[in-house]
């Protein structure tokens, strides 16, 4: 079989395109639903306990942050047009999670799907610059479009 240079070049056009699509963000960790974090009692469920400290993935929705500019945003079960909360951890919701960035964070329309990767931390924790307290969150995250 002889090969002709058309051929030798679509099959690299199509081995770099491969190559150079992004890999989903789930392909390398454990996907969850934030309902899976809380029992009905609020205590952390046996799956939260075993993944703490593990890099996790979580959809869900930007909601708006609390201030311009900053590493931290709140991930939540649904769209949220306003801020879900910024009370005590006694009052925290079990559909929302903290997320603390890599990087300074680039607002997401409030109605746009995201999946987010971090470090699973539970116990609670107040962010020094906001007050925002949490009860579970996900540490040096990342976050793509679902």
């Amino acid at each position: 079989m002889t090969t002709n240079r058309r051929q030798v070049l679509a099959f690299g056009a199509a081995s770099f395109l491969i190559a150079a699509r992004p890999m989903p963000v789930f392909a390398e960790t454990e996907i969850i639903k934030l309902r899976d974090l809380y029992e009905k009692d609020q205590s952390f469920t046996k799956l939260a306990k075993r993944l703490e400290g593990q890099r996790v993935g979580v959809e869900g929705y930007m909601a708006p942050p609390l201030k311009a500019e900053s590493n931290f945003f709140v991930l939540t079960r649904r769209p949220m047009a306003v801020c879900p909360f910024c009370e005590s951890e006694a009052d925290w919701p079990d559909d929302i999670l903290a997320v603390y960035a890599k990087r300074v964070v680039d607002v997401v329309r409030y109605n746009v799907k995201l999946v987010t990767t971090g470090r699973l931390e539970l116990g609670a924790f107040t962010d020094p610059e906001t007050g925002f307290v949490s009860r579970v969150r996900l540490a040096d995250a990342t976050f793509e479009r679902a």
